[in-house]
């Protein structure tokens, strides 16, 4: 509870911008969570980054139904004012909903070491070039790029090339 209303707080004096970025990595842990800190999260961010496992929590848990997580992802977006939703699908690729666009990309194929790391290396990245002013395909791709190369190493903080 001390950590949840520290971010809220943080969250709640962010400048409301349309430059502002807040990321909701939904990342559900034990039972850590229900739905009104699910929901008051997702009243606070601009940016939903889901799994296919969570998406399938957050569709009970709201009673989204049906089969296609497509039409899923649009109507959370439309339901909670997102800017971007992205849905991460492990080795079944990923998507990236925006208002009017979309992006599908399959994830590549690499000798996996350790997945620790992905999907944050995966928003990070997406985020720092929406920032930079690419387009989400762009961003997105880069995203998929990282993430991928993040899988073939040991533990959450490697090496990126060049650095």
């Amino acid at each position: 509870s001390v950590s949840r209303d520290s971010i809220r707080r943080f969250l709640q004096a962010m400048p409301q911008t349309d430059e502002t970025y807040k990321v909701f990595d939904i990342n559900l842990r034990q039972n850590f969570y229900d739905k009104d800190i699910v929901a008051e999260s997702l009243r606070l961010c601009n940016v939903f980054k889901v799994n296919d496992e969570e998406l399938a929590v957050v569709k009970d848990m709201f009673g989204y139904s049906g089969d296609d997580d497509q039409e899923v992802c649009r109507q959370i977006l439309s339901d909670w004012d997102l800017k971007y939703l992205i849905l991460t699908c492990g080795t079944s690729g990923s998507y990236v909903y925006a208002d009017g666009e979309e992006s599908f990309l399959p994830t590549p194929e690499v000798e996996v070491a350790d997945t620790v790391g992905a999907g944050d290396s995966f928003i990070g990245t997406f985020m720092a070039l929406i920032l930079k002013g690419a387009t989400v395909k762009e961003a997105h791709k880069l995203a998929v790029a990282v993430s991928a190369y993040v899988c073939t190493q040991y533990g959450g903080m490697c090496q990126i090339l060049g650095q």
